[in-house]
């Protein structure tokens, strides 16, 4: 194949949205950039916009067609398609229609969230993205267990890049004393996210919710004794991360899990149902624990070490990641070959 030597990323998710997927596309970015593989990003912000659906705070493109502007018209440059909205079928299309190599990513279970958010079956969901996905050199997913259950739905061509986190930045701290356990939920606060799974179970602690979206209002008066602080960046977020007992993960659509590394950087065990993402992420019994019962869980999680639950967290490395990402796309960088 010829190696071409830079990436155009095309997504619907980007600043000044707080999510798994920006996060994660960002982090990615400067690693590649450290590596010297050349990179350029095609966002909302460069179109005029329009609120989503359920979700107001995120700005999709209203005239993604346009992208084609920002697209040069050689081929020795790979697009990758991060997401699958409105500018994400626009690069499609490109693509396919200047025979461009491109490659794409599935970072959230779309058809659970389709079908939990509007009531539409999963099968539509899965059979969008066989179409979506089927014509791509390679899709790119975090783990192995969403690998084999995209397999098993019959999309092809996938490949594991994984997602890392920057341990210099999520680190431990000095915790505070206090007489109950801190456990902490990061993330969007919406339907899909299953929070209130965490917020029933009866456990003597403090609560905390980092993160804010279209469910906050309701859950905030529905659970008054919970402490609801919206987004969290920077140190702020570090501090969270840091002085929780326990990071609680109730959802069960997502593909990764950026914040449970981000947690057992700063030395906080998580707590887990045994779904995608967490199965691959979390060592259970040493970073966490994952259960069927959540408050199990929870219990069990706050007895772990955290000096092991850090030292185990220092193997998601950034670098590796753009490695691997770098590899599938064949491009030349200063990495190891």
């Amino acid at each position: 194949m010829h190696v071409k030597n830079k990436i155009l990323f095309v997504t619907d998710a980007w600043h000044p949205q707080v999510n798994g997927v920006v996060v994660l596309v960002s982090a990615l970015l400067e690693a590649l950039h450290r590596m010297d593989v050349e990179t350029e990003v095609i966002h909302p912000g460069l179109f005029p916009r329009i609120p989503a659906p359920k979700y107001p705070e995120i700005q999709l493109a209203l005239t993604p067609w346009r992208l084609s502007k920002y697209v040069e018209a050689d081929t020795e440059h790979w697009v990758h398609i991060v997401t699958e909205g409105p500018l994400g079928l626009a690069a499609r299309a490109l693509c396919k229609k200047r025979a461009i190599p491109f490659t794409t990513a599935i970072h959230t279970k779309f058809p659970e969230y389709v079908n939990i958010l509007f009531g539409a079956p999963p099968s539509w969901g899965y059979r969008y993205l066989r179409w979506f996905h089927s014509p791509a050199h390679a899709t790119i997913v975090q783990t192995l267990g969403q690998q084999q259950e995209l397999h098993q739905h019959g999309l092809e061509h996938l490949h594991v890049v994984g997602g890392g986190v920057d341990t210099n930045r999520f680190r431990p701290q000095l915790q505070a004393i206090r007489n109950k356990p801190v456990l902490l939920y990061v993330g969007r606060v919406s339907k899909e996210k299953n929070i209130e799974a965490f917020l029933d179970i009866d456990i003597d602690s403090e609560k905390i919710v980092v993160g804010d979206g279209p469910d906050r209002n309701r859950l905030e008066n529905e659970f008054s004794h919970v402490q609801f602080k919206g987004y969290r960046r920077g140190e702020e977020l570090v501090r969270e991360y840091a002085q929780a007992d326990c990071l609680v993960f109730p959802s069960r659509t997502d593909t990764f899990g950026l914040v449970l590394i981000e947690a057992m950087a700063c030395g906080t065990p998580v707590a887990s149902f045994p779904t995608t993402g967490p199965l691959d992420v979390i060592q259970n019994g040493v970073t966490g624990y994952i259960d069927e019962d959540l408050h199990i869980a929870i219990e069990r999680a706050l007895q772990l070490d955290r000096t092991k639950v850090r030292s185990e967290a220092m193997h998601f490395s950034w670098e590796r990641v753009a490695e691997r990402f770098a590899q599938v796309h064949d491009v030349s960088h200063n990495g190891v070959q």
